[in-house]
């Protein structure tokens, strides 16, 4: 079966999280870090990490699944959806041809 991309925003619960996180927070986030490290490697995720954005940073990734249930068990089993929530798109991915 071909793999289907989805490009994922964690949306933090405001514009400062970055620079203002509790404690708590700041445990939920390397639980977070540790489970999307772990996705790297089994090849499911194929880019992550924050957007700084100036507006508010935010994390972004890319996905490599089967279906979009997959793309719901994923976001629901982060550590981090205990105080930031997801949005996620299906996307086109475009690679760069590997002949030349």
């Amino acid at each position: 079966m071909e793999k289907k991309y989805f490009a994922l925003k964690l949306i933090p619960p405001r514009p400062t999280f970055a620079m203002d996180m509790t404690d708590e927070e700041k445990v939920i986030m390397q639980q977070h870090i540790t489970y999307w490290t772990q996705l790297m490697q089994e090849g499911v995720a194929q880019v992550y990490g924050p957007v700084f954005d100036p507006a508010g940073p935010y994390g972004f990734g890319i996905i490599a699944v089967d279906d979009e249930e997959q793309v719901k068990s994923i976001t629901s089993n982060d550590p981090a959806t205990a105080v930031n929530h997801y949005e996620f798109y299906l996307m086109r991915a475009i690679f760069p041809d590997k002949k030349a």
